[in-house]
């Protein structure tokens, strides 16, 4: 049976309990419906008081403007702090800056720096803007250059990045975002701990020393979750989807499945010592709520309503 039961953890000479930093993931919503349902799931998550909460851009800036209204209305309507994903394709370093800039005017200090998916999909050529920011690397520079008192996050690859050569090519890119002005780096969704803890090992080793938070994303609708996430370049093992066969048609057995198996995985991070949790929420806030509470985290009643 598996043990839910996250072990007291000491923070300093006090004694007092050591309370998970957590963040949640959002998606910028399509339609009223998905506008009404995220802000639903935001007032949720909210008095679990995130240390942030990101919000995707599309693929080549395809939710650019609504990625933006979202931020500006959780800067407007929320104590959160809010941080806006922005990746270098499909626009120029003037349009790139534009949006840095607007972002800055309206309050946000924190970006999530990635060079962006290609844009005909994941597994399809890169080909960066003539005009543009040629890598994440060079987007951190960027930003870090124009504002900088902008934070800026950015990604790592358990299982590197499906177009590095190796792992070292691989932390090379890790290491030049850093160069650049990265401070955090969160991980892509992962399943095998080992691997999480693999990387670390290689990271610390390249003297890497910001945090590298893990990726979690529990797993709503599986076989659509792995779908997505395997193209990503995110293995899945055999034992973790045996836990999900003959669900397809039964969504509330599948729910119960999915909270115990990310439980249990957060569960055995944090007795490793991991303290920090970036949770891929899908915009939904039943499962991430769960686990955050056997985290040892509870709402504050105190948090500024959204």
């Amino acid at each position: 049976m598996t043990d839910l039961t996250i072990p007291a953890r000491a923070d300093g000479q006090d004694g007092h309990l050591k309370r998970p930093a957590i963040s949640f993931e959002f998606f910028p919503p399509k339609t009223e419906d998905m506008e009404r349902n995220l802000w639903e799931t935001i007032n949720r998550l909210a008095p679990l008081d995130p240390k942030f909460v990101s919000v995707t851009y599309g693929a080549g800036g395809s939710t650019r403007e609504r990625t933006h209204s979202t931020i500006a209305r959780i800067l407007k309507e929320t104590a959160l702090l809010p941080a806006a994903h922005l990746t270098c394709v499909g626009a120029s370093r003037g349009e790139i800056d534009e949006i840095v800039d607007r972002y800055h005017e309206v309050g946000v200090r924190h970006i999530v720096g990635l060079r962006g998916d290609p844009a005909g999909g994941i597994g399809t050529p890169y080909a960066s803007h003539p005009d543009g920011y040629q890598s994440s690397a060079e987007l951190v520079a960027g930003i870090k250059k124009r504002h900088a008192d902008i934070e800026v996050s950015v990604s790592a690859y358990p299982e590197k990045h499906p177009e590095a050569r190796d792992f070292d090519d691989d932390i090379d890119t890790l290491q030049a975002k850093v160069d650049a002005g990265a401070t955090r780096a969160i991980t892509q969704v992962f399943f095998d701990n080992d691997l999480y803890f693999r990387y670390l090992d290689r990271v610390r080793a390249r003297g890497i020393d910001i945090p590298i938070v893990p990726g979690i994303m529990p797993m709503h609708n599986f076989k659509q979750a792995r779908n997505f996430v395997t193209r990503a370049g995110t293995t899945v093992p055999d034992w973790f989807a045996a836990k999900f066969e003959g669900l397809d048609e039964d969504a509330e057995t599948r729910k119960l499945v999915a909270a115990t198996v990310a439980a249990g995985q957060v569960q055995k991070l944090a007795k490793h010592g991991v303290d920090t949790f970036h949770f891929y929420t899908m915009n939904r806030a039943d499962l991430v709520f769960a686990i955050s509470h056997l985290l040892g985290i509870r709402a504050k009643s105190a948090q500024k309503a959204a």
